[in-house]
C-alpha cells in the first residue's frame, strides 16, 4: 500500500512543524516519536520538494514554507515516494506480463487505475490544515 510509515511519519514531521515557526530535529523527533535518523531522511525529501525549509547553526531547525491551509496530503506522500501507487503494476515503471497479453486489457489494472485516480483526487483536496487544524495551539 501506498502510505508507508515513512509517508505517515512525513505527515507526523508536518504537523509538529504546523504550530511553530521553527523546530530543532530533536523537538520534531520527541512531538511526534521518531528517530532522529528517520526524521532527517524525511525532512530531507520534504525539503528537496520545496515543502519545508532547513536553516543552519545554532538556532537552525526546520519550518514550513507553505500555509497548512494550502499544503494537501497529496503533496506529502508524493514527496516522500515519487512513484507512489495503490499496487505496483501502477507505478508506471512496472510491466505486468497480464496486461495487454493476447491483446486483452487486464480488467483488474483498469479498475484498480480507477480507484487509484479517485483516491489521488480526494488526497489533492485534504489539506494538513483539515486533518489538524482543530488541534491549533
Amino acid at each position: 500500500m501506498f502510505i508507508t510509515r515513512e509517508s505517515d511519519y512525513a505527515m507526523r514531521v508536518i504537523r509538529a512543524l504546523m504550530w511553530e515557526p521553527r523546530l530543532s530535529v530533536s523537538e520534531i523527533c520527541e512531538r511526534e516519536s521518531i528517530t532522529a535518523p528517520f526524521a532527517y531522511k524525511i525532512l530531507k525529501k520534504l525539503q528537496n520538494a520545496g515543502l519545508v525549509e532547513g536553516y543552519r547553526g545554532v538556532h537552525g531547525g526546520y519550518a514550513l514554507k507553505r500555509d497548512p491551509e494550502e499544503l494537501s496530503l497529496y503533496e506529502i506522500y508524493s514527496a516522500i515516494d515519487p512513484d507512489m501507487s495503490i499496487i505496483e503494476c501502477l507505478n508506471g515503471t512496472y510491466q505486468c506480463p497480464r496486461n495487454g497479453q493476447d491483446g486483452v486489457p487486464c480488467h483488474a489494472h483498469d479498475e484498480l487505475q480507477e480507484i487509484q485516480d479517485q483516491l489521488w483526487t480526494m488526497l489533492r483536496r485534504k489539506s494538513m490544515k483539515d486533518l489538524f487544524g482543530k488541534e491549533e495551539k
